[in-house]
């Protein structure tokens, strides 16, 4: 990876460069980063993109190229630009892990270091969380109504070719099966698929030449994509030049649900009783569930995952809760907050709880401010280290992600299922020392 410390909005150097010249700069101090609601009638969330974070702290140096670039602009003074070519985080972050589930007010990230040191991971780590989130969240939706039927992420072509990338990920994580994306397969190891389109289709002359070359080059268990031009005799073809040991067929256009029974009939009659029916079409999590009752084996999801189901951002804020009183390092870091109207923010140092019935059922978050309770057995904490003393610490594999999630939903009231707008499925409650 190439250097990530140009991810970043002009503003955050700049204030680097003007409390350095005050004297504040090396100021112990907490940020957080987190949410102050839940997207529109959504009941809860999905934290994503903790491992690309930490990867790009990993990578957050100015190089010669970078600093070279910050002078030629004339962004910040000499000074500034010695202290950013030195920089390496060395504080802390705490977080939720990765798979998680998030509800309003959760301390998502905590990163305690120096002013100049945290404040330029604003930029940086808001553009990962809140993109990585926004499709983790869809995708957890999508995979509730999906049910045991298999998803399968293809929306690289309906997004830039980085965002793709994370969108690929973040949706795993979630649950979905594969994806269409190469380059997240060589990256994080997701599983890959993919056949034809119907360019291939009209490649040939006929349907028949087309599926004899598919069938040829990939095998009996191929999925044939029967949309082209007429469903009914495209099934027909497709049973007669594979047979029996045909893997699928592909829909993607028209009512999905009666084209599904009406393949799904046409190929028992033929004999291919366990030749699978996969859908496509700009689904969304609403039309899934649609299809429930329709003979349908597995989803093709682009549009919607990738643009987060129209929540396209989680609307994750990065702000300042505790501050030091002086440069010393034993000083007292006291809670700050904003009172802006609508915008206004709890200060000081956060522990974040879920608290479980005595059937492991989440009944509330448990946000508090000071010291976390000891013997609270029926809370369950949430907060992880990430990095201790700039190493990084937290990282882990997709699939320990995946099975966190999978637990996590397991954790929820049976209402965080409903696709009906409605508030969080359980309330967040604060606490605090600070009384």
């Amino acid at each position: 990876m190439t250097s990530t410390a140009l991810y970043t909005d002009h503003y955050e150097l700049t204030m680097v460069q003007a409390a350095m010249e005050a004297g504040t700069a090396g100021r112990r101090t907490i940020f957080e980063l987190f949410p102050r609601r839940l997207p529109d009638g959504r009941r809860y969330g999905v934290v994503a993109g903790v491992g690309r974070a930490l990867e790009a702290l990993r990578e957050f140096r100015f190089g010669p190229e970078e600093i070279e670039v910050l002078r030629s602009r004339g962004v910040v003074s000499e000074p500034t630009l010695e202290w950013l070519a030195g920089y390496r985080f060395s504080g802390d972050i705490w977080g939720y892990p990765e798979g998680e589930i998030y509800f309003p007010g959760a301390p998502l990230v905590i990163v305690e270091a120096s002013f100049a040191e945290a404040v330029v991971l604003e930029t940086l780590l808001l553009s990962i969380y809140n993109y990585d989130s926004a499709v983790a969240s869809a995708a957890s939706r999508m995979i509730q109504v999906a049910g045991d039927r298999p998803v399968i992420e293809m929306g690289a072509r309906r997004m830039n070719e980085e965002a793709s990338v994370a969108a690929a990920r973040a949706a795993y994580i979630a649950g979905f099966a594969s994806t269409s994306n190469l380059e997240a397969g060589r990256r994080f190891g997701i599983p890959t698929g993919g056949t034809a389109a119907h360019a291939f289709t009209m490649l040939f002359d006929t349907e028949r030449e087309a599926f004899a070359a598919q069938v040829a080059s990939q095998g009996t268990g191929t999925t044939l994509l029967v949309d082209t031009y007429d469903v009914r005799q495209a099934v027909a073809t497709a049973v007669e030049l594979a047979g029996p040991a045909l893997g699928a067929v592909r829909l993607d256009s028209g009512d999905l649900a009666i084209a599904a029974r009406e393949v799904r009939d046409q190929l028992d009659a033929l004999g291919n009783t366990d030749t699978r029916i996969i859908v496509t079409s700009d689904l969304d999590e609403w039309q899934i569930a649609a299809l429930a009752a329709a003979p349908v084996d597995g989803y093709g999801v682009g549009t919607n995952l990738v643009t987060g189901s129209g929540a396209p951002t989680c609307g994750f804020v990065y702000k300042m809760v505790a501050r030091a009183t002086s440069a010393d390092p034993d000083a007292e870091l006291l809670p700050v907050s904003k009172k802006s109207a609508n915008k206004a923010t709890i200060g000081g140092r956060k522990y974040a709880l879920r608290r479980l019935n005595s059937h492991g059922i989440a009944e509330a978050d448990v946000i508090g401010v000071g010291a976390q309770p000891a013997g609270d057995t029926n809370d369950r904490p949430l907060l992880t280290p990430l990095v201790r003393s700039g190493e990084i610490v937290g990282q882990e594999d997709l699939e320990a992600a995946r099975a966190r999630h999978r637990d996590g939903l397991a954790q929820l009231p049976r209402a965080a299922r409903k696709m009906s707008h409605g508030e969080p499925v359980i309330p967040t409650l604060y606490e605090s020392d600070y009384q």
